[in-house]
Formats: C-alpha cells, sequence, structure tokens
C-alpha cells in the first residue's frame, strides 16, 4: 500500500475554483478500484497552500488513478493556476495494514 502527498501552491485569485475542481476530481477518486484514501486539505496558515493525501493498496491502482478522465481533466483544469509546479511525495503505508481499518 502507498500514499503520496501532492503539495499544490495555488494562486490566490484561483483559490475557490481550485477548490471545486479538486473535491470534483476527489468525488471520482474515491469510487476508484484500489484506493484507500483521497483527501483535499488546506493550509491552516496559508489558504493557498493545499495537500492532497492519496493511498492506494498498490503502485498500479495508483498508476491507474492517472489514467483516468476526472484526473485528466483536474490536471489539465488546473494547470495554470498553480503558483508553482505541484510536488508529489510517495510513502509506503506501514500501519495501518489491515485494509478494514481504512
Amino acid at each position: 500500500m502507498i500514499v503520496t502527498f501532492v503539495h499544490v501552491w495555488v494562486k490566490p485569485e484561483y483559490i475557490d475554483v481550485f477548490i471545486k475542481a479538486s473535491t470534483e476530481n476527489h468525488q471520482n477518486s474515491i469510487k476508484e478500484p484500489g484506493n484507500l484514501r483521497f483527501d483535499l486539505v488546506q493550509d491552516a496558515n496559508d489558504p493557498s497552500k493545499f495537500v492532497i493525501y492519496e493511498a492506494y493498496e498498490s503502485d498500479d491502482a495508483a498508476m491507474a488513478h492517472k489514467e483516468t478522465g476526472h484526473y485528466k481533466k483536474w490536471k489539465e483544469t488546473v494547470a495554470g493556476w498553480m503558483a508553482q509546479p505541484r510536488l508529489g511525495e510517495k510513502y509506503n503505508i506501514l500501519a495501518p495494514t489491515d485494509k478494514s481499518l481504512w
């Protein structure tokens, strides 16, 4: 099982539309086979900074996410709204290992 933290810095004038587009992506992503979590969070001190927390059962499931229509739509839609390129950091899940706890 793997997690990716995607750090996104959004231009201030696009914060509201970024949240809308990213929420739509979230709603579709949580329906994907192999998805354990897909959370969108906003920095409490800097409203232009977001983290997307993606947890998948496998590398294959995470890679399949990038082939979905909703991900491709999100990526294209938000590209011009970013203040700097997004940064993805990949981690291995150590606990919980029991899928029923997700």
